[in-house]
């Protein structure tokens, strides 16, 4: 019942994103010694959420639209060259993710103050 709800949708939606954007962000700092290693980013949710033309086709049934069923993920990894590199050839900024870090954070908790407020309702209008 709940997972037909839009609002849940795009909170799990927020939240899957806030995890990828915390996993880029401590792979990135993995590697922040690797000789040339290419820091890498996650494409901004407010980005995808905005534009569907950016959001790849689901397929639904087996074979449909020749993708995956059911639920595949939207979020898109990038490459960033967002800083210098160091003479190794590395572009990875610790400041930066650790900044990128707390921001996954702040989304992650956002999606969950948003589903935890949308489960008060539903509770609300059931008189539970």
């Amino acid at each position: 019942m709940y997972e037909n709800l839009a609002l849940f949708k795009t909170a799990h939606a927020a939240a899957k994103h806030a995890g990828a954007l915390q996993a880029t962000a401590a792979q990135n700092i993995a590697n922040a010694d690797t000789p040339g290693y290419t820091a890498k980013a996650i494409t901004p949710f407010q980005e995808l959420f905005d534009s569907p033309l950016k959001m790849p086709q689901r397929a639904t049934k087996a074979g449909h639209f020749h993708g995956e069923s059911g639920g595949s993920s939207f979020i898109q990894t990038v490459a960033s060259s967002d800083g210098a590199s160091s003479p190794n050839g590395n572009s990875v900024s610790l400041e930066q993710e650790m900044l990128r870090s707390v921001d996954a954070q702040r989304q992650h908790n956002r999606a969950l103050a948003i589903y935890k407020h949308t489960m008060t309702v539903l509770r609300s209008s059931l008189g539970r």
